[in-house]
Parts: C-alpha cells; sequence; structure tokens
C-alpha cells in the first residue's frame, strides 16, 4: 500500500437508488470519520444534486469524507474531496472500482489514490457477480499499489478476518443490518 497517500477513511458506504429513504438510516450507522461514494448515477441533474446537497450536509455534521461518482462538476458543487470513477480529468485524488488484473493495473497507471476492491464475498447488490475469494481481492490490492477498500458481502467481522492488503471495506447492506 502506498505511504504516501492522505489518511483515508476505514469506513464507506456505497450509495445508490435502491436504497431508497434506507440511505439516511445507512449514514446514520456509518462512523464518524467514515466516507460516504455518493453515486444515484440514474437521477436526473437536479434530483441528483439536490439530494447529493443533503448527503453532503450530513457528511459535514458527521465529519464523514464525501466522494462523488462519475461527475467532476457535481463533486465541485458538493464539496466534494475524492472522484469515483470519474467520467472526465478531475483534480480531484481520484478512487477507482477494482474487479480484475486489468482493472488494477489501469488504478496503478491512472495514479489512483484509493481503490475499491469488489466484490470479494458474494453480494446482494451485485448476485451475478462471482466473487473474487480473499487471495484473489488481496493480489488485486498488491497490484492496484494505493490504498485499498474491500467490498462485496462486508461487514466489520468479515474485514477483521482480511490481509493487511486492505485499508478498510465499505458496501451498502452492511450499514442496513441490523
Amino acid at each position: 500500500m502506498a505511504t504516501n497517500q492522505p489518511s483515508w477513511p476505514r469506513a464507506w458506504l456505497m450509495t445508490d437508488e435502491r436504497m431508497g429513504d434506507r440511505l439516511w438510516d445507512a449514514i446514520g450507522r456509518l462512523p464518524v470519520g467514515g466516507g460516504i461514494i455518493f453515486r444515484h448515477y440514474s437521477l436526473p441533474a437536479d434530483q441528483r444534486l439536490a439530494l447529493g446537497r443533503k448527503v453532503a450536509e450530513l457528511a459535514n455534521a458527521n465529519r464523514q469524507l464525501l466522494a462523488v461518482g462519475r461527475s467532476a462538476t457535481l463533486a465541485e458543487l458538493l464539496g466534494a474531496r475524492l472522484m469515483h470513477n470519474p467520467a472526465a480529468p478531475t483534480a480531484l485524488p481520484l478512487s477507482l472500482s477494482v474487479h480484475d488484473e486489468l482493472d488494477a493495473k489501469a488504478a496503478r497507471e491512472r495514479g489512483a489514490a484509493l481503490v475499491f476492491v469488489s466484490p470479494v464475498f458474494p453480494t446482494n447488490s451485485h448476485p451475478e457477480a462471482p466473487a473474487l475469494g480473499i487471495g484473489e481481492a488481496c493480489r488485486l490490492a498488491d497490484i492496484a499499489g494505493c490504498a485499498a477498500i474491500a467490498l462485496g458481502g462486508m461487514s466489520r467481522f468479515r474485514f477483521e478476518s482480511l490481509d493487511a492488503a486492505f485499508h478498510g471495506f465499505g458496501g451498502i447492506d452492511c450499514w442496513l443490518e441490523d
């Protein structure tokens, strides 16, 4: 893992439309100092901005780092500190999704500050995707050469069983479980 990177949160919430109003519960369960990747890609731009402003307000109140997926313009409007899978060049630090060796190599080449390796375990949000397993996920994290976050069927318990290759974990359902 790269040592010249800022101290990234260890716990992350990935947002999406399927969460509905449970989004607010998930943000409330994310630890202080955690990170939120605001996605909600299918919303019309004005609705995505309005929802993003509410998420950003809560993130600031909870001292949670806000990242925005794809849109550098939205990231700037919301005061995000990280861009996730940007659609265009950005001055913000970059995080990328890693699902295979090609993605991991691309993340290294693009200078990603953070990668989200998935799915480590079977996941409810992408049931059709075969799980990488711990060994392959660790290998991909190593290839990426930066701080790596484990996604896919994650929980605090499962994170504790992972190799030190991972800086943290995240997901959707892990913040909605009772």
